[in-house]
């Protein structure tokens, strides 16, 4: 019977190159079994569901306001759409390289799987992709449904410019993203989501729910209601809000969650009463829990 590595074919193969093996037992990460156990056990949500984790006064938006406030920047303050996606997924890039540094990789090749989706999502991804290349990251992507837009295009070249690979199908089983990665970042949906999962990313998820090295998802848990959230759902060990947190991140039990996208002029913030915490010195990140 052929090995896992066989059933993802040739393509796979040169993707993963050195990247097997570069996890310690257990987990893929070289810290101390204290904080080992701790991540095994499931967390528990710091706050009720009127108020969310990090500083107090701090707004957690609904869908139809994070997409108002989406919409007067680009309408009103005359951002681009790749402006702002270069913020974020510079911010995405910078918060996971605070929580889980190359160093924390048990080899020289920080192995990083990035899923993005068809829309904005995973157009952060893609940058985030990119970013983390130049942070000295091995990032490979993921990117089954791709827009048919100049911009999507753009980025994907970008990626591919810097060798970046693209893996041509999806590891089907948990344990082989285990083996070759040591981190997932889930760029699959992001506050516009509605509706029903459709394939391929509902086994994507599926396969996602049974890995056991950490996710870190961009902005909102891909699957979860953006106010509601999903208990069944998947659950990442870290969540980048951009712009403001949504609501859905009251629901967040991951170990960290970070704020990013420092582009919000102050006039729109205190229209929304975003309540946002001042970002550090000239970080483009901040840590809420």
């Amino acid at each position: 019977m052929p090995g896992p590595r066989a059933l993802l074919g040739l393509g796979l193969l040169v993707a993963a190159g050195a990247r097997a093996g570069g996890r310690c037992p257990g987990r893929g990460w070289g810290w101390e079994r204290g904080w080992e156990r701790d991540r095994c056990r499931p967390h528990r949500a710091m706050h009720g569901p009127s108020a969310g984790p990090g500083p107090r006064g701090l707004r957690f938006l609904g869908q139809e306001e994070a997409q108002a406030i989406d919409q007067e920047l680009f309408t009103e303050y005359k951002f681009s759409v790749d402006q702002l996606m270069e913020l974020a997924g510079l911010s995405c890039a910078t918060a996971i390289a605070k929580a889980y540094p190359p160093s924390a990789f048990t080899t020289s090749q920080p192995a990083v799987l990035v899923v993005c989706g068809p829309g904005n999502n995973g157009g952060d991804g893609l940058v985030c992709a990119r970013h983390l290349k130049m942070f000295g990251y091995e990032p490979t992507v993921y990117y089954p449904k791709r827009p048919n837009k100049p911009l999507f295009e753009g980025l994907t070249t970008q990626c591919q410019k810097m060798d970046i690979p693209f893996l041509p199908e999806f590891p089907a089983e948990a344990a082989l993203i285990d083996e070759l990665y040591g981190l997932v970042v889930d760029a699959i949906f992001g506050f516009s989501f509605t509706g029903a999962v459709r394939e391929p990313f509902g086994s994507i998820l599926s396969t996602l729910q049974r890995i056991t090295v950490p996710i870190a998802s961009i902005d909102i848990p891909s699957g979860w209601d953006v106010e509601k959230g999903k208990a069944d759902g998947l659950q990442p060990d870290m969540l980048i809000s951009l712009t403001a947190p949504k609501k859905a991140a009251m629901h967040f039990a991951g170990r960290y969650h970070f704020l990013g996208g420092r582009f919000v002029p102050p006039a729109l913030q205190k229209k929304y009463a975003l309540n946002l915490p001042p970002y550090p010195e000239t970080d483009c990140v901040l840590q809420l829990t």
